[in-house]
């Protein structure tokens, strides 16, 4: 290795410290960015706290300059339930922040591959999470706006370090970005929207806290068969996780942002957004203190967010091409926007190129690409086809 540069395992307080720091200097120019929560980072890397350590493996390190300045960050993990997806067995590297230095970033992707390699792995993706793919997934290459809560933002020149190492795209990340407004549904929207409604079968309802034990066995049912049945890669969700993550979402869940589909009283779909939080956490620097918490309050009963999240779409495939994903979207702009409502954008985070059924959608509601992100894949073997990801049918 270089006599510029020391990396080492992240280990003890002072390097797992020295991780989580490392963003706020390398930030400290870009006033879009939002510092993420350290308890949501570190969580990540809690194998008490992070089920994929139930079938994977992860490791991280942070690099020194020769003066002991930390420059460079970055994290490798594995699952072993999804890394022979591919042609190549796949693990992941993420959480990477560095220096402009090609030198210093090649050594952080250098020792992501030589673990990588160690679990047993011929390519990589990256920069992704060790967890769910609708957090800390991909690199922001354009759109450099304050990022959605849970989600990467990007210096300018990482991409130029990815893609001289030798990543290539495997799938572009849009989000999508539109005012709250009736008047922006287009004509063919409607159309199918007002077509499923007339069908007696079919009903559009919100989420209702006072009946969430249903809603969240429904949102289980729909995730498990929208998602796992067609999506690579996805894991199987639990109703203890659903109701632990909707426990965790209780304090910002407003019930006109979440919305189900039914056929014959069965779920087929749902259409799940959020507060955007970032706006609550803009100036936190990773903590959440009583400062943050009384600004939250203040949000939440007082100024109110104006930015809402679209987390997730799903329908089920027997009904994906129904109109049902427009129902819902149309029973929502009736039902939901008022003078009352207080959010006044919609972000769709995020949808992958792979995906053309749901770009299509974005368009016909007046969505327009706000963010791209992009996420890589590294062959170790070069000499091996590379083939990006495959398209949604």
């Amino acid at each position: 290795m270089s006599v510029r540069f020391q990396i080492e395992e992240v280990e003890n307080n002072l390097s797992r410290q020295n991780f989580l720091e490392l963003p706020m200097e390398l930030y400290k120019g870009e006033p879009n960015w939002v510092c993420p929560l350290d308890s949501e980072i570190e969580a990540i890397f809690d194998s008490e706290k992070n089920k994929m350590f139930r079938h994977g493996a992860c490791c991280r390190w942070i690099l020194k300059n020769s003066e002991g300045h930390v420059i460079g960050r970055v994290a490798a993990f594995v699952d072993n339930k999804t890394k022979d997806l591919s042609e190549q067995s796949t693990g992941g590297m993420g959480f990477f922040e560095c220096i402009d230095d090609k030198e210093a970033a090649f050594i952080l992707f250098d020792r992501c591959v030589d673990w990588l390699k160690g679990q047993g792995v011929e390519a990589m993706d990256g920069p992704i999470n060790f967890g769910e793919r609708h957090q800390w997934w991909g690199l922001l290459v354009d759109g450099f706006h304050r990022p959605l809560y849970g989600m990467p933002y990007s210096l300018p020149y990482y991409r130029n370090l990815f893609e001289t190492y030798g990543f290539k795209t495997y799938f572009k990340q849009y989000t999508y970005k539109t005012l709250f407004s009736t008047d922006s549904l287009s004509e063919i929207i409607t159309w199918k929207a007002k077509r499923v409604l007339a069908n007696p079968d079919y009903s559009i309802v919100h989420f209702r806290k006072n009946n969430r034990t249903n809603f969240i066995k429904d949102f289980v049912h729909i995730y498990n068969e929208a998602w796992v049945s067609t999506i690579p890669g996805v894991d199987s969700m639990t109703e203890n996780h659903a109701t632990e993550t909707f426990n965790t979402m209780e304090s910002v869940l407003d019930e006109r942002l979440l919305w189900f589909a039914y056929h014959k009283n069965e779920p087929i779909g749902f259409f799940i957004m959020t507060p955007d939080l970032n706006e609550i956490l803009s100036n936190s620097k990773g903590k959440f203190g009583l400062l943050e918490k009384i600004k939250f309050l203040q949000y939440k009963y007082l100024k109110k967010n104006k930015n809402a999240m679209g987390l997730i779409f799903g329908v089920i495939p027997a009904f994906q091409s129904k109109g049902i994903d427009a129902a819902m979207i149309y029973q929502f702009s009736k039902e939901g926007f008022n003078s009352k409502f207080p959010f006044k954008t919609l972000e769709m985070n995020w949808i992958g190129d792979f995906n053309p059924r749901m770009m299509h959608m974005m368009e016909h509601i007046g969505a327009s690409i706000y963010k791209t992100h992009i996420t890589y894949r590294k062959l170790f073997d070069e000499n091996k086809e590379f083939k990006r990801s495959p398209i949604v049918q």
